[in-house]
């Protein structure tokens, strides 16, 4: 539908341009088209609310935030006790309690949150909290900046009520005393070691919001930062348009602003899967070690749309619409 509505449209303005004189690639809409662009955009039957989120464990993250938005809440509300169920579960290694640690045995944490009116807010390298999602938030919502990092943001959790406390459980414990032994203090990047949440929501109002929120790689260098973090990378929302998220190996996804690349090919009227598949596919070109990780994006639209395609198979997206909570496997561009 997305790729129509832009033929429909650009034929439009060459056929315009032309009667003109003017070249339609050296023109802007005119008013008259773009009130036909609002016209034929608003006849559409947008699907709220919606919410998508990564992987398999984001079929019961996806319950809570669905809890919000079938109430007629705020999809910021949604992602952030969506994501929130992940952060507290101390059987998913990858996010949160329970996450695995870096090579010197500390669980460190980064996050990302976006509001449908481009606000952004961040932490990263967060210790001693369970959910940096929430403190993202705060950092948006109370202070002038984007992103505290370290023990600054540590700091500001704490004086605003968060709670200190271990994160590293017996079972992360052990399989870094494990890893410690087998892999001489490197850090193993492949395609198994990466399963960030992100979540992103379409609330009945029409307003999109995201989160993104992950302990980072196993065994990472102590103060690494990946995608999960940065607005643009590993988040991206754009109320007019759509928002994207992340999930895979951060560096690959930060070397191509990745969220924010999708968002803008949803702008130019690509469809979500076609915008992620885009986003997969520039991985590809640039990084010729793609093949050895994986990476995969989300996206949704203002219309209710989603999509998502990774770079390996095994990639799984959780959907919660029209009353239904299911768990789909991506599309993927390695296929032998």
């Amino acid at each position: 539908m997305a790729t129509r509505r832009k033929f429909i449209i650009e034929t439009i303005a060459a056929t315009t341009a032309a009667a003109a004189s003017i070249h339609p690639s050296g023109r802007k809409l005119s008013k008259g088209l773009m009130s036909f662009e609002k016209t034929f955009n608003d006849s559409k039957t947008v699907n709220k609310p919606v919410v998508i989120s990564t992987w398999d464990f984001g079929i019961k993250a996806n319950v809570k935030a669905w809890e919000v938005l079938s109430s007629n809440g705020r999809a910021l509300d949604a992602v952030e006790k969506g994501v929130s169920v992940i952060e507290a579960d101390p059987s998913i290694t990858t996010v949160g309690y329970g996450g695995f640690p870096d090579r010197d045995g500390f669980v460190t944490l980064d996050a990302s949150i976006m509001d449908e009116y481009g606000n952004a807010g961040a932490v990263a390298f967060l210790q001693h909290i369970m959910h940096p999602a929430s403190v993202a938030r705060m950092v948006m919502e109370k202070t002038p900046h984007v992103m505290i990092v370290g023990d600054g943001a540590l700091q500001f959790a704490l004086a605003n009520g968060f709670k200190k406390m271990n994160l590293l459980t017996k079972t992360a414990k052990d399989a870094w005393k494990k890893w410690l032994k087998e892999n001489h203090y490197e850090p193993v990047i492949d395609r198994n070691n990466h399963d960030t949440i992100g979540m992103l929501a379409l609330d009945n109002n029409g307003n999109l919001s995201g989160t993104c929120t992950t302990s980072g790689l196993a065994f990472k260098y102590h103060g690494r930062v990946a995608d999960s973090a940065i607005i643009g990378a590993g988040l991206f929302v754009d109320n007019e348009v759509g928002a994207a998220t992340s999930t895979g190996l951060g560096e690959s996804v930060i070397k191509i602003s990745g969220s924010h690349l999708v968002v803008e090919k949803m702008r130019e009227g690509k469809s979500p899967k076609e915008a992620c598949e885009i986003a997969i596919k520039r991985i590809a070109e640039k990084q010729k070690d793609y093949r050895t990780f994986q990476v995969a994006f989300i996206a949704i639209n203002k219309q209710g749309e989603v999509g998502a395609y990774a770079i390996q198979k095994g990639f799984q997206y959780a959907l919660y619409q029209n009353g239904e909570n299911k768990l789909f496997d991506s599309d993927y561009l390695v296929k032998t």
